[in-house]
């Protein structure tokens, strides 16, 4: 593209004035320049990994790149090999976190189950949030999405010793169905991914589970379909992510035969959002009426809204002249819409 005289990676974002005066200064006009190559970083590049959510909640990047290849992804060709960030480093931040007031934190990553795979010493994700649990003002420790096949016995095990551990895990599935996992190169059958969530509910009863789920994917028959609506109901997620199968050009996917019609997609979706609505009513009526802890995160016109940790968004009618952002406050909810428990006071 002769328009574009400069490229930079997610790497050298934090250094763009730099690069670009080298670029002037070197009369490097008209010449493709690309300083990032993804598959060439063997280390994470620590530049600042925090987002603030309204100074509640911290979401902390522990981990970028990918080696899993499912046949529908881009990831490890764009983000290129998995490179963990040193621990020291998550944990000084952290701990600078935890002294500004903020009582939660997101450990997330492109592939954050192959956390420590890079290290050299034996350092995984579970000894990581086995320290971030010692450290003082966090209150709650959340996972962002997680690989199903992270939750073995021994993970779980250790995982069950952190009362700090949010009892929310998003689990990303992609399909219920076992022929369409193949095809997406997707490592575990429904039989595996069950079983996970058998585990995951006998240790945390109270546990609330998310995934992310693909329709439409080459090939996927009307007899696949069905047998991920029925895997899906039978799981009953709280809430699902459906993403209708789109093709990116450079995969393997891309070039599989029998590719779904849009329409197709766009009806089976439907189908699985409204499974999703149904899953979601379910759960907060099993919260009427139950003592629950919020984080409240904000206010809005006249209520507080917050989340559990397990992750159910619970608002509360406000007093007057309260303030209650940042404060763990315990109460009943006697409510509840579609995405939502309601406390009226």
């Amino acid at each position: 593209m002769p328009e574009i005289d400069l490229c930079l990676g997610t790497n050298e974002k934090k250094d763009i004035i730099s690069y670009v005066e080298y670029y002037f200064r070197n009369n490097m006009k008209n010449q493709a320049n690309i300083c990032d190559d993804v598959f060439e970083n063997k280390e994470y590049s620590d530049f600042g990994n925090i987002t603030y959510t309204e100074k509640i909640r911290a979401v902390i990047k522990v981990q970028d790149g990918c080696d899993r290849f499912c046949s529908y992804c881009l990831i490890p060709y764009a983000r290129g090999r998995v490179r963990s960030r040193k621990p020291e480093n998550v944990l000084e931040e952290i701990t600078k976190i935890a002294s500004k007031g903020i009582k939660e934190v997101v450990i997330t990553g492109i592939h954050v189950a192959s956390y420590g795979k890079d290290f050299v010493e034996n350092y995984t994700l579970i000894d990581l949030l086995e320290d971030i649990h010692q450290i003082e003002g966090i209150a709650r420790i959340r996972l962002g999405s997680i690989e199903p096949l992270l939750i073995n016995d021994e993970f779980l095990k250790r995982l069950k010793k952190l009362d700090k551990i949010c009892h929310h895990f998003h689990l990303s599935l992609q399909s219920g169905c076992t022929e369409t996992l193949k095809r997406m190169n997707r490592r575990y059958t429904i039989e595996q991914f069950e079983e996970i969530v058998q585990r995951l509910r006998s240790v945390y009863p109270d546990v609330i589970l998310t995934t992310d789920v693909i329709v439409g994917f080459p090939g996927e028959t009307d007899e696949e379909f069905e047998k991920t609506f029925q895997f899906l109901k039978r799981i009953k997620f709280y809430k699902m992510h459906i993403f209708k199968y789109s093709i990116r050009t450079g995969t393997k996917a891309a070039t599989m035969e029998n590719q779904v019609s849009d329409d197709l997609k766009e009806s089976r979706s439907k189908r699985l959002l409204q499974l999703s609505v149904e899953n979601q009513k379910f759960y907060h009526q099993q919260y009427i009426g139950r003592k629950v802890e919020i984080l409240v995160e904000e206010k809005e016109e006249t209520y507080y809204k917050g989340h559990t940790a397990n992750y159910l968004l619970v608002k509360v009618k406000a007093k007057n002249n309260s303030k209650l952002e940042n404060q763990m406050i315990v109460l009943k909810p006697n409510q509840s819409t579609e995405n939502e428990l309601v406390v009226e006071m």
